[in-house]
């Protein structure tokens, strides 16, 4: 049997991951193709396009990938860990219900 609550933890940690990856993700996918194919790198924030240096939106993606990467290696330490848990097992005999646990009297 597996540990429900790391289980349903690694599941959840795996899912933020991709789903941010999914949504923030596609931003730093021009800041890629603008260094590879091009010398200049350029920030959209506003209506002007304005030059940056293509190593701070490197850093950037770098950090941001490092995030989306550390989340989904904790969700699959979670999985593991709640698959080889035992922590629903141990159950003290005094706090089972039901026939043959502790509290009949």
């Amino acid at each position: 049997m597996s540990d429900t609550r790391f289980t349903l933890i690694g599941v959840g940690l795996i899912f933020a991951g991709f789903i941010i990856l999914g949504i923030f993700g596609s931003q730093f996918f021009s800041a890629t193709v603008e260094m590879q194919e091009f010398d200049d790198c350029y920030s959209y924030d506003g209506q002007v396009p304005v030059q940056v240096s293509c190593e701070t939106l490197m850093y950037g993606k770098t950090a941001f990938f490092a995030l989306v990467i550390g989340l989904i290696a904790a969700g699959i330490f979670s999985l593991i860990k709640g698959v080889r848990g035992d922590w629903d097992q141990r159950i003290r005999p005094e706090d089972m219900l039901g026939p043959g646990g502790g509290s009949e009297k």
